[in-house]
């Protein structure tokens, strides 16, 4: 075995010969997180103390595989159980200190070092593997954190597409707040699928409510209504305000083909409903 190999066998053996002392010294060196400790085992079942020794270990034999195995495993805990990645930090960084207090003691006590070169190449060694253990848990905790947004972006988004069956054949779809590009795909996807799951002939699409569509966004809507004519539907645009048809008019978008206008959604209902 090397040098280093010793070496790293003789850090291991202190270490857990002194678990205690490890631990102990591991909370001190991270204020923050051991008053949090219990809390975040009983939360994510993550145990910080034990998976302290399992990085350390990880490191020390230069297992890179089960290193970064390892930090993808915990940057989808912490991200799952909204775990704050300062707390993390803190966490990793009191690990790498008290790593180095203990080659310290052991150096100090055993003398494990016989020369500066095989000091160099350990630090060397330990630090680089704690820094990619660091790389990989974030990547890792940010990749998990922009899946969920976008899950809970497209729920939001499907809620905020409100087709409601007013009749056999007739549905309403109120068009409230802004609409961006993303938005109005989301729209187009929940509007097709309503059709061909339910067949419905008329969709009532109120704007009354609508505060801002962009010059992209119009041009969008336009093959929206294209989509819903071939499905064989026909679209009635109820609430055109002012603005928004001065600038589907400069924009040149007409509807004519694929649309009919009329005044309010209330007046829409009456007829189609015979309600008055």
């Amino acid at each position: 075995m090397s040098a280093i190999g010793i070496l790293r066998d003789e850090i291991e053996i202190f270490i857990n010969e002194n678990g205690e002392k490890f631990n102990n010294k591991l909370l001190s060196e991270a204020v923050n997180v051991s008053v949090k400790i219990n809390d975040i085992l009983r939360t994510g079942n993550i145990d910080l103390l034990k998976n302290a020794r399992k990085l350390v270990f990880y490191v020390l034999d230069q297992n890179e595989k089960e290193l970064v195995s390892f930090a993808e495993q915990e940057g989808i805990a912490w991200a799952e159980h909204s775990l704050t990645l300062s707390l993390k930090l803190e966490w990793v960084q009191a690990i790498r200190r008290t790593l180095w207090q203990f080659i310290y003691s052991l150096d100090e006590e055993k003398r494990i070092t016989a020369d500066r070169s095989e000091f160099y190449q350990l630090e060397k060694i330990v630090n680089e593997q704690i820094d990619q253990f660091l790389n990989s848990f974030f990547l890792n905790y940010s990749s998990y954190k922009d899946e969920m947004l976008l899950k809970q972006r497209q729920t939001v988004e499907h809620l905020s597409v409100p087709i409601i069956p007013v009749s056999t054949n007739v549905s309403v779809l109120p068009l409230i707040g802004s609409i961006d590009e993303y938005r109005i795909r989301i729209i187009q996807e929940k509007v097709l699928n309503e059709i061909a799951k339910t067949r419905f002939q008329t969709l009532i699409m109120d704007l009354s409510g609508l505060a801002q569509m962009e010059r992209d966004v119009i041009d969008y809507f336009e093959k929206v209504l294209a989509g819903v004519y071939m499905m064989g539907c026909k679209t009635i645009l109820t609430g055109m305000r002012p603005d928004l048809v001065k600038r589907m008019v400069h924009a040149g978008i007409r509807f004519d083909k694929d649309a009919e206008t009329r005044g309010t959604l209330q007046e829409t209902l009456k007829k189609y409903l015979s309600l008055g």
